[in-house]
């Protein structure tokens, strides 16, 4: 396959799940708004902390109101990161590489990318409500166009490259779910007080984890929550599984067997990565801090994806 070919269903992938994780940003202070008691305000500034968005934000914004976070990350066009940009990366990676994908897989990013622009004019005027609808529609609209994938696309080195982009762009933004809670401040800062929990709870329901996270755990602890969302090997949207996953289609990629070892620094670096999860004990996370943790993982993330980029779409012409 074309270095080409390749990078450009890698990234059309990981901007899918961009845009997705990032209606689930804002769905955590929606989520948590319907929970809060009325003497408490909501924040809004922390979604631009978690997500390194902050810097430039405050380039163009003067205040973290829910109004410019949500303008911010959903509709300005000068923020790479923002929805309407996200969904405008894929469908541009999509159009270039038409006779790869399906036609089922251009319609449905071309739909989904002309909808969220649409509606930019208007949403000013949006109740809370509607504005909850709409990020269901993106996260709906997103998860079809994997549904779509799954079911109109040969299992050959294209849809894994696809995979590898989208569970790299999953643990990534997961963690950074968590670290939302890091940097919400509120009067209440006693672990396991009510007002904890209720944010805990709506960082699990922003990532579709809530009512898996019951089944498996008899109560709402921290700890419990954290072991779920990053060390749970079987839930989709855990870091785990998801690194987990990331690698393997990376090795089908490379023609290897996880088992056999690595073959080059992608593979070398990714199962570091997966192997440390692997043996990594909640206990271990908050006795380092939740927070370190994190942050060590985001950039041992990054260096996974810039050692993709080295191997297999940074190819130099050989020399004679």
């Amino acid at each position: 396959m074309l270095s080409r070919v390749a990078n450009s269903i890698y990234w059309m992938n990981r901007y899918i799940e961009r845009a997705e994780n990032y209606a689930r940003f804002m769905s955590v202070n929606f989520n948590l708004a319907l929970d809060l008691p009325p003497t408490v305000s909501q924040q809004w500034e922390p979604l631009l902390i978690a997500t390194a968005d902050n810097f430039l934000f405050y380039q163009h914004y003067s205040e973290p109101t829910r109004e410019n976070v949500i303008e911010f990350m959903t509709f300005d066009k000068r923020n790479p990161n923002s929805i309407v940009s996200c969904l405008n990366y894929a469908r541009e990676n999509a159009r270039t590489i038409r006779e790869t994908i399906s036609k089922e897989m251009w319609e449905r990013i071309n739909q989904l990318y002309l909808m969220v622009r649409d509606s930019a004019p208007n949403h000013a005027e949006w109740s809370q409500t509607r504005m909850q609808d709409f990020l269901t529609e993106i996260r709906d609209g997103t998860q079809l166009f994997y549904g779509i994938i799954d079911s109109t696309i040969t299992r050959n080195e294209a849809w894994h490259f696809g995979r590898l982009g989208r569970f790299l762009e999953r643990a990534d933004k997961t963690s950074r779910f968590l670290d939302v809670k890091y940097f919400t401040l509120f009067p209440e800062e006693d672990e396991g007080s009510t007002l904890d929990l209720m944010i805990w709870s709506a960082v699990l329901k922003s990532v579709s984890a809530y009512n898996m996270h019951r089944q498996q755990y008899r109560t709402l602890t921290p700890q419990g929550i954290v072991e779920f969302l990053l060390l749970d090997k079987l839930f989709p949207r855990a870091v785990a599984h998801s690194i987990r996953q990331a690698e393997l289609s990376l090795y089908e990629i490379g023609g290897q067997n996880p088992g056999n070892g690595y073959t080059n620094p992608a593979e070398k670096a990714m199962s570091k990565l997966r192997a440390e999860l692997e043996f990594t004990e909640v206990a271990d996370i908050f006795k380092d801090g939740l927070h370190q943790y994190l942050d060590r993982f985001q950039i041992r993330a990054n260096a996974v994806g810039a050692a993709i980029f080295e191997t297999y779409f940074d190819l130099k012409p050989v020399e004679n």
